[in-house]
């Protein structure tokens, strides 16, 4: 999501959950962690970005639910498929992944009511030791932002967790992107840096679910958005990872709720 909350989609408050309405986003969030891990398995050298697409929508709708990223806001697919130097957004195509390739794979459905929404990124056969070092670290930043999902704690202690890993690395958090809550709508209040300050910001409370999704990148934080309006890159062509959980604040703390067995 887009840093600034300058898109009309962001609910205005901050809405929690229901013990029962968060069953109902672990439903919808298993069938998202379904389908990436059934994606993971289909990626090799020679597939297209195309197929992906259609087989996460084939398999979606079969589990009796909707891809929630199609036709939202005129996005027009129904996976986020982003390759080597494209951060987010990614639009499916008749493009071939090579050997030596990374590639983000977000995936967003809509089940009864509620939305669940997680990403990962893997290679396309052997890759570097850096491009696995930066799918490594990134999907580390995101459970030590997960880590710190607990009520009583600031939003900045998510942030502030993310980056300390990251940055620690050698490498950088995004800061045009960002998380953000998650229910009946797939965008929701707060938005959540993976950047920041601990000790900072709102206070997390039981009920609150967030999709945590650092977006990381192997040189500059800075990036671009494509001529196609969805496709975001990195400013200086170098790789970039993404992982995301959609997690909710419970009173024994952080619930993954598209956790992928």
């Amino acid at each position: 999501m887009r840093n600034g909350g300058n898109d009309t989609i962001f609910s205005s408050m901050i809405v929690l959950k229901l013990p029962e309405e968060i069953e109902k986003m672990r439903a919808s969030n298993h069938i998202v962690a379904e389908i990436l891990n059934r994606l993971k398995e289909k990626v090799r050298p020679g597939v297209t970005t195309g197929e992906l697409d259609m087989c996460s929508e084939e398999l979606v709708r079969k589990k009796g639910a909707v891809p929630a990223f199609k036709g939202y806001m005129g996005y027009p697919n129904s996976l986020c498929i982003s390759v080597n130097s494209e951060v987010v957004h990614g639009i499916p195509s008749n493009r071939v992944l090579d050997a030596g390739d990374i590639v983000s794979l977000d995936f967003g459905a809509y089940y009864k009511g509620y939305y669940g929404d997680a990403a990962i990124t893997v290679p396309v056969g052997d890759v570097s030791k850096e491009a696995a070092r930066l799918i490594r670290v990134t999907e580390r930043g995101l459970y030590d932002g997960i880590r710190e999902a607990r009520a009583g704690n600031r939003l900045g202690d998510i942030s502030a967790a993310v980056q300390m890993r990251v940055e620690t690395a050698g490498f950088s958090v995004v800061r045009d992107f960002v998380g953000h809550g998650i229910g009946k709508k797939l965008h929701e209040e707060p938005q959540i840096p993976n950047y920041g300050i601990k000790g900072r910001g709102i206070e997390l409370k039981t009920g609150m679910v967030l999709a945590i999704e650092p977006m990381v990148n192997e040189g500059t934080y800075r990036v671009k958005v494509t001529d196609n309006c969805w496709t975001v890159v990195t400013e200086d062509g170098k790789l970039s990872a993404h992982f995301e959980h959609s997690i909710a604040i419970t009173k024994d703390g952080p619930d993954i709720l598209s956790r992928m067995n």
